[in-house]
């Protein structure tokens, strides 16, 4: 049966996913959501057996409907293979009573690359299906993965160009190199003197020019976006929880339809967003523990129903957390609004024009099978250093963000359900804050050195993504203030 798409800010907006997938962004503002979340309906026992492309194929064939399967499978090929350095493509590890879920060993070890390998790929086979002509502009603000991940997954596609704007001091010395070192004369790298928070709303403006797209328009141009909020990242980040459940069975952790919680280290809310949306497919998923960091925005909207941005943005050492504006909540405003188009377009409006919004207790009440946790930086250092103590395993600031909240979680509720934590990124991208935590001496090292020195801590070597950018050359060094973002992308494409 074929599934269709709808605007969170107007109901009566109908696509297909390929659309969808073009768009990013609906004409409204408002993001795409299924018309209804397809059951999974693949018995558990079949899963188990399945590899990672497997169960992809499985778990996206319901939602990208009007995909061929010989256009998916091909897609899935091209993004799950040597790009990553295990087969599995998503271990899953247990330690300290957890089992984390390691979602970082694509191209550039963060965990946007099991999403951003593949929709360069769902993209082009959109595009083709639907009939489009022009060169497609992926345009993306980044808070230090994302940027990384989509430059990796576009370059050099043809049919498209990609510009990625970031935080000039708001990402660690790491990720900047893997973005401004990126080759492919299709990709644009510009730091901006400001936060995330300005990049995505910059982004969101250029998108909402109704001229200016009219004026790239003619010149050969179409925007899209490879943000969170496009279902052709949505999708695919769905399919490792799927797999990570599959796995606990086939290895004997877990009984057959036996719960599992998830803890997932959150930002802009898409990666939690596809454990719920995994959750509603008939994963048995129990709690969807929402892990923040001192930017604790989600941690007070869970708390109190009521979403404020009006606070002081910290730069912490998680920084792809470091987001006062989540865009993908709005797909779960709209779910618990009773998909009231005129709900969330109010609440949203409420949100732009004044920063904050607060929903209804019926809508609160809907949101059970959420809790929200944070964790300060110095819990989170704590945590790294002592779970390496104790088994030897070190996690990156932001996994540790979602381990000392499930700790916190634990520990308020008594709830012993078995969970998976999603482990979002490598140590290796910010081995500065990592190697403090552990209490070894970082001054007058660079983050080579860091690598070098975690390598013999660890026992893992360094990876491959940081080996690449040791010597590389620096390619991108444009940086601008927030009004100048559009004049850059003009600038760019000539």
């Amino acid at each position: 049966m074929d599934l269709f798409y709808k605007s969170t800010r107007d109901s009566k907006v109908r696509v297909t996913a390929s659309q969808a997938i073009l768009q990013g962004l609906s004409e409204d503002g408002g993001l795409f959501v299924p018309e209804a979340v397809p059951a999974l309906n693949v018995s558990l026992k079949e899963l188990a057996g399945m590899t990672y492309q497997e169960t992809a194929y499985a778990v996206m064939s319901r939602f990208l409907t009007d995909f061929t399967e010989d256009e998916l499978k091909d897609c899935i090929a091209k993004a799950y293979d040597s790009k990553f350095d295990l087969p599995q493509i998503a271990p899953l590890v247990k330690a300290e009573g957890a089992y984390y879920l390691e979602l970082f060993h694509g191209a550039t070890i963060a965990f946007k690359d099991m999403a951003l390998s593949i929709l360069p790929h769902l993209m082009t086979v959109s595009a083709r299906k639907n009939q489009i002509k022009e060169e497609i502009v992926i345009l993306t603000a980044t808070s230090g993965d994302t940027g990384k991940a989509a430059l990796a997954g576009f370059a050099d596609v043809p049919g498209t160009r990609i510009i990625v704007f970031y935080p000039k001091d708001g990402v660690s010395p790491v990720q900047e190199k893997q973005m401004v070192t990126q080759k492919g004369d299709n990709t644009f790298v510009v730091g901006i003197r400001g936060n995330f928070d300005d990049a995505q709303s910059g982004v969101k403006a250029i998108f909402g020019d109704a001229a200016f797209k009219e004026e790239l328009a003619k010149k050969g141009f179409r925007f899209s976006s490879a943000n969170s909020i496009n279902v052709g990242r949505l999708v695919p980040q769905i399919v490792y929880y799927v797999y990570a459940y599959a796995r606990l069975f086939a290895d004997g952790e877990i009984q057959k339809n036996e719960p599992v919680n998830v803890v997932v280290p959150t930002g802009n809310f898409g990666n939690i967003l596809a454990a719920y949306y995994a959750k509603q497919m008939g994963l048995p998923i129990g709690k969807l523990i929402c892990a923040s960091n001192d930017n604790k925005v989600l941690y007070d909207f869970f708390r109190t129903g009521c979403y404020d941005r009006n606070r002081e943005f910290l730069l912490t050492t998680s920084p792809s957390m470091d987001i006062l504006i989540s865009s993908n909540l709005e797909r779960l405003i709209y779910q618990v609004a009773d998909q009231n188009d005129e709900t969330d377009r109010r609440l949203m409006k409420e949100l732009a024009e004044h920063g904050h919004y607060e929903i209804t207790p019926g809508m609160e009440e809907r949101l059970g099978d959420f809790y929200g946790g944070y964790a300060s930086q110095e819990e989170a250092a704590a945590a790294i250093r002592s779970v390496y103590e104790a088994v030897g395993y070190v996690m990156d600031t932001h996994t540790a963000v979602a381990s000392c909240v499930y700790e916190k979680y634990r520990q308020e509720t008594g709830d012993s359900t078995k969970t998976v934590i999603a482990s979002t990124a490598s140590p290796y991208k910010f081995t500065g804050s990592v190697m403090e935590a552990l209490g070894k001496r970082t001054e007058g090292m660079d983050d080579f050195e860091l690598a070098d020195a975690l390598a013999v801590l660890s026992g893992v070597p360094v990876p491959r993504a940081v080996e690449e950018i040791r010597n590389a050359r620096v390619l991108h060094n444009t940086v601008v203030d927030v009004d100048e973002m559009k004049q850059a992308v003009k600038e760019f494409l000539g």
